[in-house]
């Protein structure tokens, strides 16, 4: 294999590496709003860039690196969905910080860099290449979680975040450290085959344990999830947004390409550990949720609630239930992008940000199209249909039941109707209750398109995308299985 070829493979990493070191001198030398804006643009463009080279070989190029990189269909579909939200993060960024004196250059430039991480994490088939792309990601995002250097609440998620990382990060690599001294290797294939031979040891059970504790970190699955909460609120608006969709589905993808690729012979032994935190994720996301005035901590229990959603097709081991992961986690990150750009929309007449439920009081009368927009994306995360939101559950809960655990699919079903009381309750708020004051108006057609845009995917327009969405999604797992 030629240089030229290796690097065909590895062309996004190549592409986002290159423009962000560029793009970092720039935001150094430049520090004018023209320049920012550039920054966020080129960023954007880079990124669109980086998912049109997975049309060639980086989609479905095999393995590389002996076998520490895999560039096929699965990693391809990850690595879409990673660039779409990553970009809908820069777009978002300019209005907001540009109010708040922060409209800094290193922004986007954070976020091409946690980009790159994320998508080593989900082409990762190395133990080592795993913790790697994650530390890069996770790096960068404690930057990002404190950006606002002078807002207290934004200093205080990034401290959290970094402890709290640093320590699931130190249990993750323990984890590794168990599995190669049991197993003699790092790599996902070479782990397979010494469990499918000996069976699963106690160490190497006891490595499974720490390794999948510290993905779960990452996914905000109970009972690792008491970050969420306290980082979505005090992070700024856009860096939520961001953390609530890209490095959901880099962890997603990971932890399933390290359950099905290296841990597939001990099933019996993850599916347990998987069952549990989904279980766990779908309760407390369900229930804890509904006392929350703030919006932004209601919607990280959201994200607990639909993670636990994701990891019911997970524990089904199946093609179908990594294909419904897939699919989950494509319509989880277009509602949550949507919801967030709306949340942005949520200013008072100064242009400071307002953050609680009650303020939406009304909005269908001062602002019916973003009401109307916020409507929909609440009806869809609940899972109502035809909305395009009750297809994922809908497929993640037949994969279970096609894996004989009805159960576990019952349970869902019955905690997904307990998530539709809050959901309903904004919709509610927005409708029924006497108006509170109105939103300050707000310049950001940017914005506004990819509202349009996610609202008219989760309608039931976006029915038509169902079949092309579903075929991507299988061939993805195919790939993987």
């Amino acid at each position: 294999m030629t240089i030229w070829e290796i690097f065909a493979r590895i062309a996004p990493e190549l592409i986002l590496a290159v423009g962000a070191t560029d793009l970092l001198l720039l935001a150094a030398f430049r520090q004018t709003p023209g320049a920012y804006r550039f920054i966020c643009w080129s960023s954007v463009a880079l990124l669109a860039l980086a998912a049109l080279s997975l049309l060639g070989p980086a989609g479905n190029g095999g393995a590389l690196f002996d076998g520490q990189y895999q560039a096929d269909p699965f990693a391809a579909f990850a690595k879409v969905l990673i660039f779409l939200a990553s970009a809908v993060a820069i777009i978002a960024a300019p209005g907001f910080f540009s109010r708040q004196g922060d409209h800094r250059g290193e922004y986007p430039v954070l976020i091409l860099l946690s980009a790159i991480g994320m998508s080593v994490m989900v082409s990762a088939s190395d133990l080592l290449t795993l913790y790697i792309g994650l530390e890069l990601q996770s790096l960068a995002a404690y930057v990002l979680a404190s950006f606002q250097r002078r807002d207290v609440r934004s200093a205080e998620a990034g401290l959290k975040y970094f402890v709290l990382g640093a320590l699931a990060s130190g249990i993750l690599l323990y984890g590794i450290s168990l599995l190669y001294g049991f197993t003699g290797t790092t790599l996902f294939s070479g782990i397979s085959e010494a469990v499918a031979a000996d069976g699963v040891s106690t160490g190497e059970l006891f490595g499974l344990v720490f390794v999948l504790a510290g993905l779960a970190f990452k996914v905000s699955a109970v009972p690792f999830h008491m970050w969420t909460p306290d980082v979505y609120e005090g992070a700024p608006t856009p860096v939520t947004a961001f953390f609530a969709s890209a490095p959901k589905v880099a962890a997603m993808a990971l932890l399933v390409r390290v359950t099905i690729d290296a841990l597939g012979p001990a099933t019996d032994a993850w599916r347990q550990i998987i069952i549990f935190m989904a279980l766990a994720s779908t309760i407390l996301g369900g229930v804890a949720a509904i006392g929350q005035q703030n919006i932004k901590r209601l919607l990280a229990y959201s994200s607990i609630n639909n993670i636990g959603f994701a990891l019911i097709g997970l524990a089904a081991g199946t093609r179908a239930g990594v294909a419904a992961v897939l699919f989950y986690m494509a319509i989880y990150v277009v509602m949550t992008l949507g919801t967030f750009l709306i949340v942005l929309r949520m200013r008072d007449a100064e242009g400071r940000p307002v953050e609680t439920i009650a303020s939406l009081s009304g909005l269908s009368r001062s602002r019916p199209a973003l009401a109307a927009a916020m409507m929909l994306f609440m009806f869809s995360i609940a899972g109502i249909p035809p909305l395009m939101g009750f297809w994922p559950k809908f497929y993640v809960f037949n994969a279970a039941v096609e894996a004989n655990l009805t159960w576990l699919a019952a349970v869902g079903i019955a905690t997904s109707v307990i998530g539709a009381f809050y959901y309903l309750k904004i919709i509610k708020t927005m409708y029924f209750d006497d108006p509170a004051p109105a939103y300050g108006p707000t310049h950001a057609p940017a914005e506004t398109m990819v509202i349009g845009a996610a609202a008219l995917f989760v309608s039931p327009l976006g029915l038509f995308a169902l079949p092309a969405l579903g075929t991507a999604s299988l061939i993805a797992a195919s790939a993987l299985l």
